[in-house]
């Protein structure tokens, strides 16, 4: 197989890393629900430049103080916010820690920017 060059995925994108992310929430309102769990998925390319799944990351988030809980949203993804086996993390240091991960892969892939793949 051949090697691809590292700056592949910043020549196919305009320099953007595509970063697949995946969130679950108490709710629709960004304002007043709570994050209760985020993940992360940078993508790579292979020899063929196929996009393929790279580094994943993940959280549980801790609610923030006076987070709202819609019932329905709870019962579609069946997390119970306030259990202790979580392990919750705080939001801001949860997503710092991702971000700087995908810094060091835009870096790596020749990169300026990531673009969020919802």
């Amino acid at each position: 197989m051949a090697d691809i060059h590292p700056d592949a995925m910043a020549s196919r994108f305009r320099g953007y890393l595509p970063v697949v992310v995946d969130v679950e929430t108490a709710g629709f309102n960004a304002s007043t629900d709570a994050l209760l769990e985020v993940a992360m998925v940078v993508m790579d390319m292979d020899e063929r430049g196929m996009l393929t799944p790279g580094d994943s990351m993940s959280a549980n988030i801790a609610p923030f103080e006076g987070a709202n809980f819609e019932q329905s949203a709870l019962d579609f993804t069946g997390i119970d916010p306030h259990d202790p086996d979580r392990n919750a993390e705080n939001e801001e240091t949860a997503l710092a820690g991702m971000f700087k991960s995908i810094r060091k892969a835009m870096k790596a892939k020749g990169c300026k920017r990531a673009i969020l793949v919802g």
